[in-house]
């Protein structure tokens, strides 16, 4: 089996990130690609509701939980202590795709593209210090760089320059 293509969306806290992937979801996915998406979060989560039967499994100590609808399907990993799996690891387990759409995951030696805004958190630049940053995505004028500048809220031309750099084909129906 291939490697799935990857691309991935960096920047701080309240850059933008999390807009611009869905946006260009939604943009591959009217194209008629089939998408899939890795988030990574720096703190406890849970998508699971205290009470729900799921929840009790894992509060019972189960390792993984897996709820099954007709709709729709989500395994709970609880790592119980264990470390937090390597990216690779998270990335062997999906499902083949024609683009993996990474959120998060700044330090990971793979193409992305910095999103910035105005009102991020932390406005100081990604991409001086990250030779995998092929791109920048801004709310404002980016003149400091000689790499490729979008507008943050251009999706269609964002996902024509990352279908070229991952070398997405035409998608068969």
């Amino acid at each position: 089996m291939t490697a799935p293509k990857i691309f991935g969306i960096a920047g701080w806290k309240n850059s933008g990130k999390t807009g611009l992937a869905v946006r260009l979801v939604t943009e591959f996915t009217r194209r008629g690609y089939r998408i899939s998406t890795i988030k990574h979060a720096h703190h406890d989560f849970d998508i699971d509701k205290v009470g729900a039967d799921s929840y009790r499994h894992r509060e019972a100590g189960a390792h993984e939980v897996t709820i099954v609808s007709g709709t729709r399907y989500a395994i709970m990993h609880e790592l119980r202590g264990a470390p937090e799996p390597a990216f690779e690891e998270i990335l062997a387990r999906l499902a083949p795709c024609d683009l993996v759409l990474i959120e998060g995951y700044k330090r990971e030696p793979i193409p992305k593209i910095e999103a910035r805004r105005l009102e991020a958190a932390n406005r100081q630049p990604l991409a001086p210090s990250d030779p995998h940053i092929c791109a920048i995505a801004a709310d404002h004028a980016v003149t400091d760089t000689a790499l490729p500048v979008f507008d943050l809220d251009d999706t269609g031309a964002i996902a024509d320059f990352i279908a070229g750099i991952v070398g997405l084909e035409t998608p068969h129906p």
